[in-house]
Formats: C-alpha cells, sequence, structure tokens
C-alpha cells in the first residue's frame, strides 16, 4: 500500500506520500479489518502466537484452521496499510494452519501432531528471519516448551528447510549490520550491560501491561457507547495515520529504524521521541484489535533503548565504555526477550540477526536480568500473559491443565439412584450441595475435591435449579484421581524422552 517491497526504505519513502493518504490508508485498513470480524469471523480479535502455544498444550497440537486464515488476512492488511506490529507472529500462526491441515490429513495424534505443529513454527521462524537455529529452539521454548530428544531431529530438520527455502528466495544475508569492529573490550562493562538488561525489563513490563491496559479501555468504551465491532479497528488505523505524518518511523515492522539504531545513526532526544511514539503506535495497534505480532516491534524498541543507554554510558566512562552500537545490539535481545520470555531463542536470533557471535557474554548477560526482572511482574511473557487474561494459566506447566480439555461427563457414573437411597438424600438438598454440572470440566472437579473430605460428587444438569430429575450421575474422586495420574504420566513421557 505504500508502494514499497523493501522493509529497510519505508520509512524514508513514507516523506514523499502526501499526508492525507498516510491518514487515509491505515484507517482503511483497519475498517477492512473491521469488516472481517464482523461478516467472517465470531471473535473480535486477531489471532496469535498465544494461540498457538494454546494448540500445542491444550488442542491436540491443532489450531483452529479459519481462525488461523482469518488472522492471516487481518494481519496481511494491517501490515501493509502502515499498522505498527510485526510479521512474525503471523507467520507462525499461518505455519500452525497448515500443520493443522497436515494432522487432520495423516490422523497425527498426541506427540505426533504437537512435533508436526513445532516444526511449522520452527520452518515459519528460520525462513522469516534467516536464523536456523534460533527458529528449531524457538519452537522448543515457547510452543512447545520442552526440550525432549524426540522433537528435537524433526523440528531442527524442519527449521534447516525454512532457512534454505528463505536463502533461496531472498539470498544468504544478515538481517542488520552493525558497521563496528566485531573485537571488542568490554569485560569491565559487564556490570552496565545488567543494568541494560534491567532497564529493558522495566520498560518491557510497561510495554506489555500498557497493550492489555488499551486493549480493555477500548473494551470498556466500545460497549460504553456501543461502538460497532468493525468501527474500533479503523479508529485506531486513523490513530496511528495521525501518528504517522510526524514519526513515520512506527509504519510496518521498523526494521529500518532498528537498521539505524545499530549503527548509531540518531542522537539522544531523537531516540526518546522515537521510543514514546512507537510504543504508543503499537498499543493503539494491538488495543484497537488490528494484526501482527509484537517481535519485531520488541527488536526496535530495545534497540532504541540499548543505543539511548549506550550514548549515556560511553559519555560517561569514555575511556572504559566501548561502541553504543553494541549497547544497541545488546538492548534488542535483552528487550525482545523480556517480551517474548524466550532467552534463549531470542539470544540465538541477535547472533544470527547480525552474523556477529562475539559479543555472546554482554547479550546473555543483558537478556538474563531483563527476562528475571520481568517475569516477576507479567505472567513469565507477553504471549502466556495473553493467555491468562482467556482464563488459560499455562505459566506453571503441564500438570495444571491437564484435565482442561476433560469433561466430566466423559467419566461420571450412573449409580446415583442407589446413593440417594443409601444416605436417605433429598434430591433437592443434593442439587444446592455436593455437585457439579456435567459440561464442566474436570480440572472444576479436582479443584472441588481437593477442596473437601468428599468422596463423590453427584453430576446435574445446566438446569440444576429448576423442578424435576436433575441428577445425571457421580462422579468418583478415585476416578479423577486416577486418569489424572494417567495424563500426567503420558506428559512426563513426552518431555523427557
Amino acid at each position: 500500500m505504500f508502494y514499497q517491497t523493501d522493509e529497510l526504505s519505508l520509512q524514508t519513502n513514507a516523506h514523499g506520500i502526501s499526508w492525507i493518504w498516510i491518514i487515509i490508508l491505515p484507517t482503511l485498513g483497519g475498517l477492512s479489518i473491521g469488516l472481517i470480524y464482523y461478516f467472517c469471523s465470531n471473535k473480535d480479535r486477531n489471532g496469535s502466537v498465544s494461540d498457538v502455544i494454546e494448540g500445542a498444550a491444550l488442542r491436540n497440537g491443532r489450531v483452529s484452521r479459519r481462525f488461523g486464515l482469518i488472522s492471516t488476512a487481518v494481519s496481511l492488511i494491517t501490515l501493509t496499510t502502515g499498522g505498527s506490529t510485526g510479521r512474525e507472529g503471523p507467520v507462525v500462526h499461518l505455519g500452525a494452519v497448515i500443520s493443522t491441515w497436515v494432522s487432520d490429513l495423516i490422523k497425527a495424534e498426541g506427540i505426533s501432531a504437537r512435533n508436526l505443529l513445532g516444526c511449522a513454527v520452527a520452518a515459519a521462524v528460520s525462513a522469516s528471519f534467516n536464523a536456523p537455529i534460533a527458529g528449531a529452539i524457538f519452537a522448543l521454548e515457547v510452543v512447545l516448551r520442552h526440550f525432549a530428544i524426540h522433537a528435537f531431529a524433526p523440528i531442527a530438520i524442519a527449521s534447516v528447510v525454512g532457512t534454505i527455502i528463505g536463502r533461496f528466495f531472498y539470498g544468504n544475508v544478515t538481517e542488520f549490520s552493525l558497521g563496528i569492529d566485531t573485537v571488542l573490550g568490554f569485560y569491565y562493562e559487564l556490570p552496565a550491560f545488567i543494568i541494560l538488561g534491567l532497564i529493558c525489563g522495566i520498560i518491557a513490563i510497561i510495554f506489555i501491561k500498557s497493550i492489555f491496559f488499551v486493549d480493555d479501555y477500548g473494551s470498556g468504551i466500545q460497549q460504553k457507547y456501543k461502538i460497532p465491532v468493525w468501527l474500533r479497528p479503523a479508529i485506531a488505523g486513523c490513530l496511528l495515520g495521525v501518528i504517522a505524518i510526524k514519526f513515520p518511523h512506527i509504519i510496518g515492522v521498523g526494521y529500518e529504524t532498528t537498521a539505524r539504531a545499530l549503527v548509531g545513526s540518531f542522537e539522544l532526544s531523537t531516540i526518546i521521541m522515537f521510543l514514546v511514539a512507537k510504543v504508543v503506535a503499537v498499543v493503539v495497534t494491538l488495543g484497537g484489535r488490528m494484526g501482527g505480532g509484537v517481535f519485531s516491534p520488541s527488536l526496535m524498541l530495545g534497540a532504541l533503548i540499548g543505543l539511548a543507554f549506550g550514548l549515556i554510558a560511553t559519555s560517561i566512562f569514555p575511556n572504559v565504555s566501548g561502541s553504543e552500537n553494541l549497547y544497541a545490539l545488546v538492548g534488542m535481545g535483552a528487550f525482545a526477550a523480556a517480551v517474548l520470555g524466550a532467552p534463549i531463542s531470542t539470544t540465538l536470533i541477535i547472533f544470527e540477526l547480525t552474523g556477529n557471535w562475539q559479543v555472546g557474554l554482554a547479550v546473555m548477560v543483558a537478556v538474563s536480568s531483563s527476562t528475571a526482572l520481568t517475569s516477576k511482574f507479567v505472567d513469565k511473557s507477553f504471549f502466556l500473559s495473553q493467555l491468562s487474561r482467556r482464563n488459560l494459566n499455562l505459566i506453571s506447566g503441564p500438570k495444571f491443565f491437564l484435565l482442561r480439555d476433560k469433561k466430566v461427563a466423559d467419566l461420571m457414573k450412573f449409580n446415583h439412584l442407589d446413593l440417594l437411597s443409601d444416605q436417605k438424600l433429598d434430591e433437592n438438598i443434593v442439587i444446592k450441595e455436593n455437585n457439579i454440572v456435567y459440561t464442566d470440566s474436570l480440572e472444576v472437579a479436582l479443584n472441588v475435591f481437593e477442596g473437601s473430605s468428599i468422596d463423590y460428587l453427584f453430576v446435574t444438569n445446566s438446569t440444576a435449579d429448576k423442578e424435576g430429575s436433575n441428577i445425571l450421575g457421580v462422579l468418583y474422586h478415585l476416578d479423577v484421581l486416577k486418569l489424572y495420574n494417567d495424563v500426567l504420566s503420558k506428559s512426563l513421557q513426552e518431555e523427557h524422552s
């Protein structure tokens, strides 16, 4: 839409476009997205990596193909009309859609289906970034959330294939160039990199919470004034256009600004303005329910934060500090790792994006401090926080959600009349006390059992407060524990095989 095929020249060429078009294009893009939500989807939000994580954990390695394709279209419109997000999240989601189709075609289940999902994610990331090592680790660390041996081989092969295909079309080049001497003496600066990591962590917390705050605030305004679902993204697009008139660097994924930050092309005052404008733009884009991911914006924000810190550090300690460009690189990794909750794969992506492997100590120190701090104030990552907001708590591992997709109706028994007769209980009393609805998950039932000393629950239908016989059966605590033990054993076997 902005007549550019090169992401690294989008900002520069935006200066030559009339201001009216800079407003109209994202507004029309937002309107198109709203109409897609209204006519084609039963959801008013876009899909993301969090949906892929949910698919791996709870959906037998699958995502909704319809929702995935709609999300891909929404993200494509967002990015081509000036939305301030990234391309990697939509690519990962599209890869998951393809793996779901393959799994359904070959009837893959369990470990096989989840491994196929991991292969698709790894190939998508590696092709997008020209980063085969990071692509494989990202799939294991973020999506599957384990490093089982059985998963590594197919995922690594898929990641390599994705890289080969990407290089066939785009060449074997790194995304960014540092433009500095790679032989750096920064050992005295390690405390500074720790401080930079903590600063990136603090800003990442603000960034993540701002996105959720604006999303909730927008939903409240939408509900209060009865704004139709198709109008919300259009309003967000119009706001983006207004911001882009003054700050065209917010348009798209921001790779041009990132590349310039890595070679130290900005002054401190410019960096601060760019930082604030980009954060506001990303928050408006995602809070306005437009599409795209957060990885590319995180790289840009991290590079700007690092460069600002480097300019200050090198001016205060010129004799012991290295290049401010190095701080930009380290900040890029520290901020992205804090947002994604993926310290290992993000560190590797930074190396592969720049081709610079000699700054490992600095990147690792900063990434470690930023992710450690951020995880204390958000639910480990932006993606897991999104899931928590949907009442899907996947943070503490599979043992806490293994029974979520299993229903009470699948395990209940039908001898409730004998129990009622033996205890001389009135059915109306049972309905009000020891009961659970048959559509509830076994996770809910297990929580009820653990909060009491009873051995069984009466299973009722959804009209248990009305007259008539509503008890359908009985759910025994022992049966739930046996099933839980079985699925937990299978999960541990998958993770440690």
